[in-house]
């Protein structure tokens, strides 16, 4: 072999060695992350985020500076704690008292107020997403009382607090966490700024932050999607309503005429069943009014004083169970919503 050759093979193999071992001797992305000082010093699960938001142009200096002013809020542990539902052994009149959380006359005088307020707003937003007015106010007087109720938490502590120092659910707002940074970066906010509910959620509308970043819309133009103002909060709900299908010009729910309540309740229920209309009238159970074009339906049992009612569920009910997963969730925002839009019809 060429001896020149031989020598700048022998010269090249160490100067790649040499590079190797520099390069062992680079920090690792650990050994540069900052410490984070205060109430999550040293919490699970910091450091990873901290490197995670370098992907969205953070640097780990600012990350860690912000999480060293969020702050651990016990009571949001104990309120966490506190929505574990507990089981019905059978009919208590739960739905009866769940509903009157929602449907007094203050609540929809209140929200027919609300819509005389925002009559424009309302309009705007039907005619973009084709979403009635009604069910956006009842969004909104279910959520916030029509903005009375917005929350008083910061939105970072709640957030961290959630992600950082409650395992049960540490990946979930650990994601809601990332997406709020995200959030406050593209809208230009102070990120100890927002306050919303214990658990994260903002504005009148109550969107978690993702749900904001994938929904949330500049419904008056004015350049920022800012759920604390009712223009935007209607838009945004309306538009969260499109996205999960809502079908324009169809039914939300009608009630069921049963023959037998006992077969009725051996079914399963909830906003998740799905029944043709001939297997539910094979078991006595009919539709009091037309469903129109549906061929299937689910099969809602609401826990009313003095028995059990039963309703049959359309598309449009299923996408308002997308904003909580909750039959009587869902009820409560269509019967407001029923009771709201005879309020203004009849000038009242």
């Amino acid at each position: 072999m060429n001896p020149i050759i031989t020598l700048v093979q022998r010269r090249l193999s160490v100067l790649a060695l040499l590079f190797l071992t520099g390069c062992s001797a680079v920090p690792t992305r650990d050994a540069v992350i900052p410490p984070v000082s205060g109430d999550f010093a040293g919490a699970p699960g910091v450091t990873t985020f901290i490197q995670t938001m370098q992907q969205h142009g953070y640097a780990p200096e600012r990350t860690a500076a912000i999480l060293s002013r969020a702050q651990r809020q016990q009571s949001i542990i104990n309120l966490m704690d506190q929505q574990a539902p507990s089981k019905s052994t059978g009919p208590n009149g739960a739905w009866t008292r769940y509903r009157a959380k929602f449907l007094g006359e203050d609540s929809i005088n209140n929200g027919v107020a609300f819509w005389r307020r925002n009559a424009a707003a309302l309009e705007r937003a039907t005619a973009r997403y084709g979403v009635p007015s009604e069910y956006m106010v009842a969004i909104i007087g279910v959520e916030t009382r029509y903005g009375g109720f917005t929350g008083k938490t910061r939105i970072l502590d709640a957030l961290a607090t959630l992600a950082f120092a409650y395992p049960r659910r540490a990946e979930y707002f650990t994601s809601e966490l990332e997406n709020f940074l995200i959030m406050v970066q593209e809208e230009r906010l102070d990120p100890f700024g927002p306050r919303g509910s214990f658990a994260g959620a903002m504005g009148l509308s109550q969107f978690m932050p993702s749900s904001f970043r994938d929904h949330a819309v500049d419904h008056d133009g004015d350049g920022h999607r800012d759920l604390w103002n009712p223009a935007d909060a209607i838009g945004s709900v309306a538009n969260y309503f499109r996205h999960h299908g809502w079908q324009v010009g169809e039914a939300v729910a009608v009630p069921a005429q049963v023959h037998s309540a006992a077969s009725a309740h051996a079914l399963k229920t909830g906003f998740n069943t799905s029944y043709s209309l001939n297997e539910l009238a094979s078991r006595g159970i009919t539709p009091t009014r037309s469903l129109g074009s549906a061929s299937a339906v689910s099969l809602l049992e609401l826990d009313a004083q003095g028995g059990y009612e039963y309703w049959l569920g359309l598309k449009n009910f299923y996408v308002i169970t997308r904003y909580n997963h909750s039959t009587y969730y869902a009820m409560a925002v269509h019967q407001l919503a029923r009771a709201i839009r005879a309020r203004v019809d009849s000038g009242l």
